[in-house]
């Protein structure tokens, strides 16, 4: 059967005050996701963090909207209390990709949202930067699982820019950004060449475009738009020097890890919790550190971004 039209629905979304006092007043916007809080970190280091997150982005001139799911509305923005309850709540609270969105609302059912899902929400909201800890890839041993995050092919076809520290460690890095060059994804390295590796500085890959202030990437993303683009950009910002996670410490942490995923069976969407999990575990916490601070860049890096892409 064809239909002349399609039946349209008012979105569940609300918007805090404040982004939507941004948002009247023509502010500066970063999006800010919820499964770092929710499935990245334990409790109180998650709410901590995101608070920190928050503050820091407005150090910069710009507004704050952590971007979740919330009994099935659409929340741009979340006020403290939503923001505890999410940290307490943790790995209770799904994490949901752009396939999750539709029933999530549906079920009216909370939803932690991943990099996918925030860039959605996101766009829709005309929040162009977002800051995150890191991406999701391509996994290793794609070529019998073939586990590759949503999140790249979000990186294609959503325009807005991702900032973080690369992608996670626990990925094959290299077939990760051979995955974006083939989907058309810029990837940029800020103030450096080297493709990082989440919780350190390189991955052993490089990223053929630099730039070094957040000037250069506001102009980059106002001539994506002025050329009709609809892929979204990727920020490479390592973490601090001075935060960086000992990479043999974090190598052998991962490969006992890894052998742990395999004995219990873990797969999908799980992969990438189970291991940060192991991870901070066998490091005593030194990756945490790691985690929270490269988190903490990243949104200072968009915050000043998004004040610099306001004024292009």
């Amino acid at each position: 059967m064809y239909y002349r039209f399609m039946k349209q629905i008012d979105l569940p979304i609300d918007y805090s005050p404040a982004v939507q006092l941004a948002k009247q007043e023509n502010l500066p916007l970063v999006a800010l996701e919820s499964t770092i809080i929710a499935h990245g970190m334990p409790f109180p280091e998650n709410v901590d963090t995101a608070r920190a997150l928050e503050k820091l982005i407005i150090e910069q001139g710009a507004v704050p909207a952590t971007i979740a799911l919330w009994n099935g509305r659409i929340q741009i923005g979340l006020d403290d209390a939503k923001l505890e309850a999410f940290a307490r709540k943790g790995a209770s609270i799904p994490k949901v990709s752009r396939r999750d969105i539709p029933f999530v609302l549906a079920r009216k059912t909370h939803g932690a949202t991943t990099v996918s899902a925030t860039m959605v929400l996101a766009h829709m909201a005309g929040i162009p930067i977002f800051a995150t800890g890191g991406i999701g890839g391509v996994h290793r041993g794609v070529a019998t699982s073939w586990d590759i995050s949503a999140d790249l092919l979000e990186l294609a076809r959503t325009p807005v820019t991702v900032v973080s520290a690369g992608a996670k460690s626990i990925l094959d890095i290299p077939k990760t950004l051979e995955f974006l060059e083939t989907q058309g994804v810029l990837v940029v390295g800020y103030q450096t060449h080297a493709f990082p590796a989440f919780y350190t500085r390189e991955s052993g890959s490089l990223v053929n475009h630099r730039v070094n202030t957040p000037e250069e990437i506001a102009h980059l993303i106002a001539i994506q738009k002025g050329l009709g683009y609809t892929s979204g950009m990727l920020i490479a910002n390592p973490v601090p020097k001075d935060k960086e996670a000992n990479p043999d410490l974090i190598q052998q942490a991962l490969q006992n890890a890894l052998k742990e995923l395999d004995q219990e069976g873990i797969s999908g969407k799980e992969v990438t919790p189970f291991l940060l999990r192991k991870i901070a575990s066998l490091t005593q916490g030194k990756s945490l550190v790691s985690n929270i601070e490269l988190a903490k860049n990243n949104a200072t890096l968009a915050g000043q971004i998004a004040v610099a892409y306001q004024n292009e």
